[in-house]
């Protein structure tokens, strides 16, 4: 069994063959996805697809950092809004600071309102935190003691900043970028136990070697596995059964 964390199975991308794209995925022994949130207007989409394939499917809420505007506070409502019953984290959350740095301000304490949710709720966060560590890192401090714990997405640091996530109580999200040639993220993946990993595609997008420059699907999630083990020189089974054991303890599945 493999587990995807972090799939947007809801977006356009998928609408056509959204059917067969579950299928692949159940052939490639994907039993669960993890759904992330954007924003308000993801979030109808999100659950249609749910009702569709609830044995498999698992919802989070969340405002995404590249969304966060002037006015986040009624985005944040209105996304908070929806009842809790069967969401398993709040996310996608964090700090994006590789487009645009407009909304810094805004975008940390959106950041800091749904953190002090998660927290109320006993849920773990999906963080995002392209370009943005060292932000993200002078947040979470703050909550240190508070039992936080949750996802770095698509996790983009050095070995040093691994530990200090792991440190922090959280997982390592790995995903397609792995495949990619040269990446750094090998490196810290060679170090780090499995026991800190997670796996995820964030389909449509970062689609691993060989389909690079395709649609993204959670099937791939089976390529990410395969990368880890050959990187570790261990089974694949090893992979398999760590990082599904790590996703269901993170989100409680």
């Amino acid at each position: 069994m493999l587990i995807d964390t972090h799939c947007h199975l809801y977006l356009d991308e998928f609408k056509v063959d959204f059917e067969k794209v579950c299928q692949d995925a159940l052939e490639n022994g994907i039993e669960k996805i993890v759904l992330p949130n954007i924003d308000s207007e993801s979030i109808e989409s999100m659950f249609f697809v749910l009702k569709q394939k609830t044995s498999f499917l698992y919802p989070t809420l969340g405002l995404h950092p590249t969304s966060v505007n002037e006015n986040y506070q009624e985005e944040i409502k209105k996304i908070f809004n929806y009842n809790f019953e069967n969401i398993v984290a709040i996310g996608e959350i964090g700090i994006d600071l590789y487009w645009d740095k407009t909304f810094l301000k805004e975008q940390k304490m959106a950041f800091d309102y749904q953190i002090n949710l998660a927290i109320e709720k006993n849920l773990p966060v999906i963080i995002h935190s392209r370009n943005s560590m060292n932000e993200i890192f002078d947040i979470l401090k703050i909550y240190k003691n508070k039992n936080l714990k949750g996802i770095f997405h698509c996790f983009p640091g050095s070995y040093e900043q691994a530990k200090l996530v792991v440190d922090m109580g959280f997982y390592l999200g790995i995903g397609g970028v792995l495949t990619f040639k040269n990446a750094s993220l090998a490196k810290v993946v060679e170090k780090m136990p499995l026991e800190n990993l997670v796996l995820e595609t964030d389909a449509p997008y970062l689609t691993p070697v060989p389909f690079r420059g395709k649609r993204n699907e959670p099937a791939y999630i089976k390529i990410i596995a395969e990368k880890i083990a050959e990187i570790k020189n261990i089974n694949f089974s090893e992979v398999e059964e760590k990082t599904s054991e790590n996703a269901n303890e993170i989100f409680k599945l």
